[in-house]
Formats: C-alpha cells, sequence, structure tokens
C-alpha cells in the first residue's frame, strides 16, 4: 500500500552543486539536507521545506525536463512569485487549473517547476 511520496528526483550537469545550492537555498528557501557518504560521493545535492523532498542527481548526458516537473505546494503565492521574481527568477503564470493559483519557473539548470496555492470556492461558483 502506497503510505506517501518519499521524494522526487530531479536531474542535473556535473559540477552544478554550487549553482543549486544558491537556488534552492537562497531563493526557495529551501534546506539542503545532508547525504549519506556513499551517496553524497555521486555528486548533486538534496533539499527540503515542510514535507517536500527534491533530490538533485548529477546525470552525465544532462537534458533538463521541460514538461516534468513537481507541483510544489506553497502558502502565499502572490508573494512567493515575487520572491523569486526579485532573485532574477522567470515567473510564469497559468490560470488553466480551476480552483488553484499556480506559476511555473525554472531552475537554474532549466528544469521546470510547478508551484501552486489551492483558492477558496467562490460563493457564485459551481456550489455557490
Amino acid at each position: 500500500m502506497i503510505t506517501a511520496l518519499d521524494h522526487v528526483q530531479l536531474a542535473a550537469p556535473p559540477g552544478a552543486e554550487d549553482e543549486l545550492r544558491a537556488y534552492y537555498t537562497g531563493v526557495l528557501g529551501m534546506t539542503e539536507l545532508t547525504k549519506p557518504p556513499v551517496l553524497a560521493a555521486r555528486g548533486g545535492c538534496w533539499f527540503g521545506a515542510g514535507g517536500v523532498v527534491l533530490h538533485l542527481g548529477v546525470e552525465q548526458d544532462f537534458r533538463p525536463a521541460r514538461k516534468a516537473h513537481p507541483g510544489i505546494r506553497v502558502s502565499g503565492i502572490y508573494a512567493y512569485a515575487k520572491r523569486l521574481e526579485s532573485h532574477g527568477a522567470k515567473v510564469v503564470w497559468d490560470y488553466d487549473l480551476p480552483g488553484h493559483e499556480r506559476f511555473y519557473s525554472e531552475d537554474p539548470v532549466g528544469n521546470r517547476l510547478e508551484f501552486l496555492e489551492p483558492t477558496p470556492l467562490k460563493a457564485d461558483g459551481p456550489t455557490g
């Protein structure tokens, strides 16, 4: 029986760890997690915030994920989008998911990231 999602792994090119650390901790506000020594020797880095855990693993023939992406739930999505933009990250809003505010961005190696926040039902909506 499935009980939870443990983590999502994204790929990164060799040598990108410092750039990834700056982005995932400085821009997104995540905390770097300590990798076990045997896995740390392979490169890459892990990050967490709330119940979200992202692993960035080194891939020799790296190509960023352009369609595949983690969906990261946030609170205060408009302020969070401004935070990303103030650090130079591109924010692209998408209004096609009913009941949510959401935008897409990319990490420094080009992986697609989705950020979303559920919106309360409106009184004049379908159940209003």
